[in-house]
């Protein structure tokens, strides 16, 4: 593959993602003003939620920042901004059930989600190395070509990790969505707008695997056009 259409493929990708992450921030602010029909905060509806799943032993805290909710495995709780964890909107109780979901799909040892977290090792190391071992790789590619291979290894991992993660977050909407329906805290109203908001955070990751494997093309590229 042609490394010109490949960088064409990544700005592309560059532009999609300014895209992307514009809408999802008009969406969360759009959904922030609407009030959920079940009139819980984001922080009650994830106890709920982990309550009715039977998920004991997870905490849910709140934490600075905007977007920056997350489920941390390791210590086993649920990461609320502040705005998601005190709100009281459908876009608070979507992300807090989507967080939730995660923290389900820990419990329930969800296969895509055990086969990600075995994998946080390697792309832990893969990810603070690769930066390095590319750029060595390329300015010493007539001297020592097998380290741009060692560094496009290391490149594939981070985007095996950013392709896994794509149905680990598609699923963790999904049981968001069909729990908050079943227990009434988003109606046929509200629903559509929980779907849109969790829908437009999903193409974030999309992005980011399309731009994670563009640049592994990149770079196998450059390693396999060396004269």
């Amino acid at each position: 593959m042609s490394p010109y259409f490949i960088w064409i493929i990544l700005i592309a990708v560059m532009v999609l993602s300014f895209i992307v992450q514009n809408g999802l921030q008009r969406r969360f602010d759009k959904y922030s003003k609407i009030p959920s029909p079940g009139g819980l905060s984001g922080a009650e509806v994830a106890r709920l939620m982990l309550e009715r799943n039977g998920v004991r032993g997870v905490e849910v805290i709140s934490v600075d920042g905007r977007l920056t909710d997350h489920y941390n495995p390791v210590d086993s709780t649920i990461n609320l901004s502040r705005d998601v964890y005190y709100g009281r909107s459908v876009a608070a109780c979507a992300v807090a059930a989507h967080e939730t979901g995660h923290a389900i799909q820990h419990a329930r040892s969800y296969a895509p989600l055990k086969m990600r977290s075995a994998l946080v090792p390697v792309v832990t190391f893969a990810s603070n190395t690769v930066q390095w071992v590319l750029l060595l790789g390329v300015l010493l590619l007539n001297v020592f070509p097998a380290l741009l291979w060692i560094g496009i290894a290391l490149f594939a991992m981070t985007t095996l990790f950013s392709f896994m993660t794509l149905p680990v977050e598609i699923d963790a909407s999904s049981r968001a969505v069909a729990w908050l329906s079943g227990e009434g805290i988003v109606d046929e109203r509200t629903k559509p707008m929980a779907v849109d908001a969790l829908k437009w955070a999903a193409y974030t990751y999309v992005i980011a695997a399309i731009g994670s494997l563009a640049t592994l093309l990149y770079y196998i590229s450059i390693a396999s056009n060396r004269r």
